[in-house]
């Protein structure tokens, strides 16, 4: 029996598809065959024979020392919030499209989560985003990537001005703002003209969804700054805020929404020799360099 860095390991995977369900038997064996103790998120469980005790995420959090999170991006996202308040490390099984995030790919499965199990992977540090809509109609949310807030009824405009620590910076009419962490500048923020960050740089992008002007561009301002959007009073112009394109609150004219850097920190853990600047490459189609 193989041991490993890690005595517990939490699985999670939103999804019920024939792959998802291929690799989370194999990252069970595995687990099993190096004694660890596992526990599969019980939805993602149901209907499959596992050699693993299955439990709510809820009940799983609190008692394991790692998160492995089977899927595609969109799986790590909410991993991600979900896991970032106990201060425990993310590891990800990519079966969706691009990876960014989820970067163990199924044909190398068993070799590179075992070295990760065996404590050679890389941690790196994302800071999430936080957003308040003002008059506390919602509790505060997280989100990893981006909060974007934009027009309810699409496509239609809507009118905000943005502030930045208390300064006024603009007034603006456009489909609506996306607010990037930099791990999100590699997603929704990149299709709509956002510059690419790298994890480790201090900073967020706000982006603007088609705006009603030529002279509005990317913005990028340091990552300990608070950004207060607040909606225009018109009438009817009624908008929606969007943390990770999975939780969704609506804004009404003249509320504001706050955001800022989340307390949390997520420690997402990559197999030893992982690069950003390779995923770029690999995944947006960078031109490697040519050797004769």
């Amino acid at each position: 029996m193989t041991t490993s860095s890690f005595n517990s390991v939490g699985v999670f995977a939103n999804q019920s598809t024939p792959l998802i369900h291929e690799s989370l038997q194999r990252v069970v064996t595995l687990l099993n065959a190096r004694g660890v103790r596992v526990m599969v998120e019980e939805t993602a469980a149901k209907g499959l024979k596992l050699a693993a005790e299955t439990a709510t995420r809820t009940d799983i959090l609190p008692a394991v020392e790692l998160v492995i999170a089977i899927g595609g991006d969109g799986s790590m996202l909410g991993a991600a919030r979900d896991v970032a308040p106990h201060g425990l490390p993310l590891v990800g099984v990519n079966r969706g499209r691009l990876g960014f995030l989820a970067d163990i790919s199924p044909e190398q499965l068993e070799g590179q989560l075992s070295k990760v199990l065996d404590g050679h992977g890389q941690i790196e540090e994302h800071f999430l985003l936080e957003g308040v809509i003002s008059g506390g109609k919602a509790q505060p949310a997280t989100a990893l990537n981006e909060i974007t807030v934009h027009s309810a009824a699409m496509p239609s405009m809507i009118e905000f001005e943005l502030y930045i620590d208390g300064g006024f910076v603009y007034h603006q009419a456009s489909d609506g703002l996306i607010v990037s962490s930099p791990t999100g500048s590699t997603a929704y923020a990149l299709s709509a003209g956002g510059p690419i960050m790298p994890p480790n740089l201090d900073a967020i992008s706000l982006v603007p969804m088609f705006p009603h002007s030529l002279s509005s561009r990317p913005l990028v301002v340091p990552g300990d700054a608070e950004l207060t959007i607040t909606l225009g009073e018109k009438a009817g112009t009624e908008a929606k805020v969007s943390f990770d394109s999975q939780l969704e609150f609506s804004v009404q004219p003249g509320e504001s929404v706050v955001v800022r850097k989340a307390e949390h920190r997520l420690k997402l853990l990559h197999p030893p020799g992982q690069s950003f600047y390779g995923v770029c490459r690999s995944k947006l189609g960078w031109a490697s360099r040519q050797t004769s």
